[in-house]
């Protein structure tokens, strides 16, 4: 069951950088990058709930649950 981070595709709506989630989030750059790629295999849940409140976003818009 894989999990797709839509944090790109929510950063590109809101014509949001990378790096200017990063200075709102206090998470290092290298962090939000590796959540935008499509090689995430690891997030701790905490990293969520920073993203999420940043955003003013619940989870469930942040991530998706792909059927095999």
């Amino acid at each position: 069951m894989p999990v797709i981070v839509k944090l790109k595709d929510i950063l590109a709506e809101r014509n949001m950088s990378q790096r200017e989630l990063s200075r709102l989030t206090g998470l290092r750059p290298n962090t939000i990058s590796h959540l935008c790629s499509s090689g995430v295999d690891r997030v701790h849940l905490s990293t969520f709930d920073i993203i999420c409140k940043a955003l003013d976003i619940q989870l469930h818009d942040l991530i998706v649950i792909q059927e095999e």
